[in-house]
């Protein structure tokens, strides 16, 4: 840890209180002092003193004043903050989705004739991507079993260009041996691409393990509230140009109070995540124990597949995870989701409410087979009260009892 007064604060919860503040952007101009949080830009054209001045902008675009679709310092407070989580990082790319990121950075690393290898647990939108779109131009997915390790290596040739990990996958939460298949990229020269939304920067280093591009939905635990739509891809030196230009070469680009909000629900991060893990550890553990429940799918629990992996390169957990009913069928699932008071039922996660959502792996799956038959439901937990949590969830129970 840094001594007090030291250039580089260790602890997440300060680091996150100053990153993104940089004195030029809270800075009152003709006055001393400034404000606390960077102000909300907006702008679209951006006016030049001459025409020397247009002309010598065009030379260094990144975190200066140039046209609105390049940002403002209220996104480049947001990409900044971003940008020191990842030890390593070169710099950030903001989307108006985490779809966004990850279709846009796939774009930018790959061309027709090359092959993508993808995680077989993706997520489902990423998966629509490489079927629907890559396929047409001509870029090779093949799909491949989350818990493969090192055996990636059989599945290497001369085309593959990229490995795509999600971990843990956001549906049945197996957990990847990223080391290992960094190792193996690394040796074949194939870049490695990591969607770390469950984690985020605060819970698995993602560039500091060998990963050259980190992709998180910031729509979820960065944002916190629900109420956002945003991602964003941190890339090493390496990859960092070819991620800018893809991006600015499709216009992309959030909204300035979408950054904003996105760099206030940054400031409670640390805070929010220990309390998703501490409550969503407690309903994880209760439901394991319970006569109704078959398997408890949570990354921090040794029930969940590579949960070896998370103990070992994961520092902490968040509050996404699945569990099973035992002996059931899709009413019963329904039934249950349906008594639930306090839980709502709806897509995404991340925010301060609980969610609960029926998940049928087995229908986005092609090199694995979903191992059961028992319905599946994913819970992500909020910041609501642990017993209040569990004592709904008992209701529920008792409802298909």
């Amino acid at each position: 840890m840094s001594e007090p007064g030291g250039d580089k604060p260790d602890t997440p919860e300060t680091r996150l209180a100053h990153l993104g503040s940089r004195r030029e952007w809270t800075s009152i101009p003709g006055q001393r002092g400034g404000v606390v949080n960077p102000p909300a830009w907006r702008a679209s054209t951006i006016l030049y003193d001459d025409v020397a001045h247009l002309r010598s902008a065009r030379g260094n675009m990144h975190e200066r004043w140039y046209y609105g679709r390049k940002g403002t310092p209220t996104h480049w407070a947001l990409a900044d903050a971003l940008t020191e989580l990842e030890p390593g990082a070169a710099g950030t790319m903001l989307y108006p989705s985490g779809v966004a990121a990850i279709t846009n950075t796939l774009m930018a690393l790959l061309k027709p004739g090359d092959q993508l290898l993808m995680v077989d647990s993706v997520y489902d939108p990423t998966r629509s991507f490489c079927d629907k779109v890559l396929k047409q131009l001509g870029i090779e997915t093949v799909y491949y079993d989350p818990l493969i390790g090192g055996g990636i290596e059989a599945l290497v040739n001369e085309r593959t260009k990229v490995i795509f990990l999600e971990s843990p996958g956001s549906l049945t939460f197996e957990v990847q041996d990223i080391p290992a298949i960094v190792a193996v990229a690394k040796q074949h020269d194939i870049v490695t691409v990591l969607d770390n939304t469950w984690a985020t920067p605060l819970l698995f280093s993602a560039l500091a393990h060998g990963v050259d591009i980190s992709i998180v939905a910031c729509t979820k635990y960065i944002v916190g509230h629900s109420d956002v739509m945003l991602g964003s891809a941190t890339a090493n030196d390496a990859l960092w140009p070819r991620i800018q230009n893809g991006a600015w070469t499709f216009g992309q680009i959030c909204g300035p109070d979408d950054a904003w909000l996105a760099l206030r629900g940054l400031r409670t991060l640390a805070v929010r995540l220990k309390q998703h893990q501490e409550t969503a550890l407690a309903i994880a553990r209760w439901l394991s124990e319970h006569s109704e429940v078959g398997t408890v799918l949570h990354p921090a629990l040794p029930s969940c597949p590579g949960h070896e992996a998370w103990a070992r390169d994961f520092k902490g957990s968040s509050g996404l995870f699945s569990f099973t009913l035992k002996n059931a069928d899709d009413a019963a699932r329904v039934k249950f989701i349906d008594a639930l008071r306090l839980f709502g039922i709806g897509y995404s996660w991340g925010g301060y409410e609980s969610l609960a959502l029926p998940v049928d792996p087995q229908t986005c799956r092609s090199a694995t087979k979903w191992g059961t038959q028992d319905p599946l439901i994913r819970l992500h937990i909020g910041l609501e009260g642990t017993e209040d949590l569990i004592a709904d969830i008992e209701h529920a129970f008792d409802k298909i009892s």
